[in-house]
């Protein structure tokens, strides 16, 4: 997949200036993280929230590094080459794209974006592609694939930094890809690690406001949400359709939809002129259920995912599927045949007489919105184990308890990732919440620090027609104290705690494979 290149090519094309050295010396890799660097390596010193890459130079000239492309050379003089650059995170993605040879030249590649539903819209697209005999890639917050080969990740971070991408990319190329398909975050798109990657399809869920931590302005959060739409309107010639998916529903993806000189192809479930119109939704204790009609041709579509919100998902992949060239059967039959979506709405059966849903619900909005879903699909009690991270808006921790005391028949308040904070405060912080809102400890509500030993308390509570939601937690593989990650997967332990009170071990997890 590698090939050495030399340093003078790598700098050329990135746009970076030579300092001083041997300019024509061999590359082997290239490394931003010093730790990682290898003899014969490149390190591109990157400034980052954490850490600032020029401060590991040292370190990455003693592990073998003979180049470095830094934006302040004074300390990279023992190098035998050194370039400079203006910034050297916008720097690395045409350099990383000309080391791996322009790896998504050879395969198409689908961008999603949005503040909600990138992660469910980027399964359901790779699933119906699948699904029709093509080979994909995909690259987001839960999981990277390339052709058949899984790789989980808990970076927490959803898009990887351009170099990653595109060794990815060289990656699917060398597996013979037809489709890659990237979450395309703000973050990802506004820090150029999506630059060199040539989009075709480009998916708009919404785009509502979020991450103004980082952008400053819902205009700035836009602005770098349009940037997909831009890549795809300045491709050079491709093999592959250019075209915009776009939910006609919501405001600030119209505003996108309609400001690109892209062919749009527009979803909804209010406008029936929509290319791509729904109705008749039908949500379920099995999935949701509804009519979609594709350019005047209808079909009942039944998702295995449970939530209305679930249409819109599935009507932007279908659009993507449109665009490659798939029928209504086909487009049906792959969103039909994705069993789930990890941490989403996702059901853990193990002949139990009640539903155990684990769900990412970690913010009030989003676990509000759980709540009420769950309590609509439940005939019984609705109970609830939920968190809050540590480190993070303290302010959300009581709002999060009385959404709990509010829309839950009974929660446990745990731990999420407490970090370096107190769990038991944080939780007491939750907790203050649902008192405030009129509930009881031990009659509404219980305090149990340790999340297994949380989850086994509601389970040994539920009975026939109850709903157990698991919040908080959903695909991460991980909890962190401290500096610590240990290692989670809430499904299985839920499925671990269903199997010790004594339900069925044959009956198959409704979660399936992928």
């Amino acid at each position: 997949m590698m090939a050495h290149t030399s340093f003078a090519e790598l700098i050329r094309s990135a746009g970076a200036a030579f300092h001083h050295g041997d300019a024509d010396i061999s590359i082997s890799d290239v490394q931003y993280d010093s730790r990682q660097v290898k003899p014969g390596d490149l390190f591109v010193a990157l400034r980052g929230g954490y850490a600032d890459g020029h401060a590991f130079m040292e370190d990455a000239r003693r592990r073998g590094a003979v180049a470095a492309l830094v934006e302040e050379p004074s300390g990279a003089k023992d190098f035998t080459a050194v370039a400079v650059a203006g910034n050297t995170r916008e720097a690395l993605a045409p350099l990383s794209a000309r080391f791996f040879d322009y790896p998504g030249e050879h395969l198409g590649v689908i961008g999603i974006t949005g503040t909600d539903g990138k992660t469910t819209t980027s399964y359901m697209i790779d699933a119906m592609l699948r699904h029709n005999g093509l080979i994909t890639g995909l690259v987001g917050t839960i999981a990277i694939r390339v052709g058949t080969d899984v790789l989980e990740h808990d970076t927490r971070q959803t898009t990887p930094e351009s170099l990653e991408v595109q060794r990815l990319l060289a990656r699917m190329r060398d597996a013979h890809v037809d489709w890659a398909v990237l979450e395309a975050t703000s973050h990802a798109l506004a820090l150029y690690r999506l630059n060199e990657c040539p989009f075709d399809i480009g998916v708009i869920t919404n785009v509502t406001r979020e991450h103004l931590d980082f952008h400053g302005t819902v205009e700035a959060y836009r602005e770098a949400k349009a940037q997909l739409l831009r890549k795809i309107e300045s491709r050079s010639d491709r093999p592959f359709p250019r075209v915009a998916v776009v939910n006609r529903d919501d405001g600030g993806a119209r505003q996108l939809g309609d400001g690109t000189s892209l062919p749009v192809t527009w979803f909804s479930t209010r406008d029936q002129s929509a290319e791509i119109f729904a109705r008749n939704i039908d949500v379920h204790e099995q999935g949701t259920s509804f009519d979609i009609t594709l350019h005047g041709e209808s079909s009942r579509v039944n998702l295995q995912q449970i939530g209305s919100y679930n249409v819109l998902n599935a009507m932007a992949a279908a659009g993507a599927g449109d665009a490659i060239g798939l029928d209504l059967p086909a487009i049906r039959g792959g969103l039909e045949a994705l069993p789930f979506v990890p941490g989403r709405m996702q059901r853990v059966v193990r002949g139990q007489p009640f539903n155990v849903i684990v769900d990412y619900a970690h913010s009030p909005a989003s676990l509000e919105e759980t709540l009420r879903l769950a309590r609509s699909v439940t005939s019984g009690r609705l109970f609830v184990v939920s968190g809050s991270a540590g480190e993070r808006d303290r302010g959300k921790r009581p709002v999060q308890g009385r959404i709990c005391a509010d829309l839950a028949d009974y929660a446990v308040f745990t731990s999420e990732d407490p970090r370096f904070e107190d769990p038991h405060l944080i939780i007491q912080e939750i907790a203050d919440g649902a008192v405030s809102a009129g509930a009881l400890r031990g009659k509404d509500f219980e305090m149990i620090e340790d999340r297994r030993t949380a989850i086994d308390h509601v389970i040994s509570r539920a009975c026939p027609g109850d709903t157990v939601l698991l919040a908080g937690k959903g695909h991460e593989t991980c909890i962190i104290y401290e500096d610590q990650r240990v290692p989670w997967n809430e499904a299985d332990v839920a499925e671990e705690l269903l199997a010790m009170q004594g339900y069925d071990q044959n009956v198959q997890n409704a979660e399936g494979q992928t």
